[in-house]
């Protein structure tokens, strides 16, 4: 099984072997040659050919996601010209399938997940199957709608700032100050779209400390329990933050001191400063029996919740404002408004 057909597709897969078999390579057209390894085989095997190499390891925690919009655009162009593209790996499984996978996306983000992309894949060559780190990196890729520019997307920094937040608990630090993000400073979260906006306050002082987009969904927000069953809110870091997960500081630009992993939360106003929850990079366990990794919570039995109407997004009739006749909506059929059915 050097090399296998996507169906539907002038793109094959295959291992590292099959560079070697030129006359199955020629009977294909391959035109363009896309290496997705670390292994570097002699330049000479890429005479004749359009070549981009991907230097990735099939590892987990590998970031082959920034790789995806370049490979696509390769293969692309490969298709364009009328030849052939061979995306290859060491076997043939894991990253090249990967990189497919990818493509297909990108082609048709609203007809297929990864899990679909996939299984098309396998019809021709079953052996295929990406570790679950790079399932999880075409996931988020298919979240964001498979965009031509991966970097600046934040669902891509946030993706990286969990990793980055993943390494420093596994080598038992917090994360530095420069590496977190902040999500009150990214411009993304600037307005809220939704007819309703939750409002959290410190319940003895009563100053803002969070809104919706700053909450983060888990467990019971999204299954049958309800978050009344939960003791925290748990909430994306936020600048006001900054005083209690980093205590030292950073001065003059000098090395931060060590950031505790977990510590409490005050309220910022400096008036008041009482406890209003905790924080734990490593992560914990709500209540309601979700991890929330990284956990950042405010407990509720020292906030307050109210919800906010946004006028703006509402209807007039939603608010009770009577419009002019000629305002009004027309009704589709007079039969359903009661009238002459006496």
């Amino acid at each position: 099984m050097a090399m296998n057909r996507i169906p539907g597709q002038n793109i094959y897969i295959g291992g590292i072997f099959s560079l070697k078999n030129r006359a199955a390579l020629e009977r294909a057209n391959i035109t363009h040659v896309l290496s997705v390894l670390r292994l570097q085989p002699q330049e000479e095997t890429f005479a004749g050919f359009q070549h981009h190499r991907i230097d990735v390891d099939d590892v987990e925690d590998e970031n082959l996601l920034e790789h995806f919009p370049s490979a696509i655009k390769f293969i692309q162009s490969g298709l364009d010209a009328g030849g052939g593209v061979l995306v290859h790996c060491a076997m043939g499984k894991s990253r090249s399938a990967t990189i497919c996978i990818a493509y297909l996306l990108h082609q048709q983000p609203s007809a297929l997940t990864p899990q679909s992309a996939l299984a098309i894949i396998k019809e021709s060559r079953p052996l295929c199957e990406p570790n679950d780190g790079f399932m999880k990196q075409l996931s988020i890729y298919h979240q964001m709608g498979c965009p031509d520019d991966v970097i600046s997307h934040p669902l891509y920094n946030r993706w990286l700032y969990r990793r980055e937040v993943e390494e420093s608990v596994a080598c038992g630090r917090a994360p530095e100050m420069s590496s977190v993000l902040f999500e009150d400073e990214q411009p993304h979260k600037s307005q809220d779209n939704t007819d309703r906006t939750t409002e959290i306050k410190c319940r003895k002082c009563r100053r803002n400390l969070a809104t919706t987009p700053f909450i983060i969904p888990h467990g019971p927000q999204n299954g049958a329990k309800g978050p009344t069953d939960c003791a925290h809110i748990f909430l994306h870091p936020l600048t006001w933050m900054r005083p209690c997960l980093f205590p030292n500081g950073e001065d003059d630009g000098a090395p931060p001191g060590d950031a505790p992993l977990s510590g409490r939360l005050t309220c910022p106003n400096t008036s008041c400063g009482s406890n209003i929850g905790k924080f734990a990079w490593q992560g914990m366990q709500c209540s309601c029996g979700d991890w929330v990794v990284p956990a950042i919570g405010l407990a509720k039995a020292r906030i307050d919740m109210s919800q906010r109407v946004n006028v703006g997004r509402l209807p007039p009739a939603a608010l009770g404002i009577r419009m002019p006749p000629s305002m009004r909506p027309n009704p589709a059929d007079d039969s359903t408004n009661g009238r002459g059915n006496l």
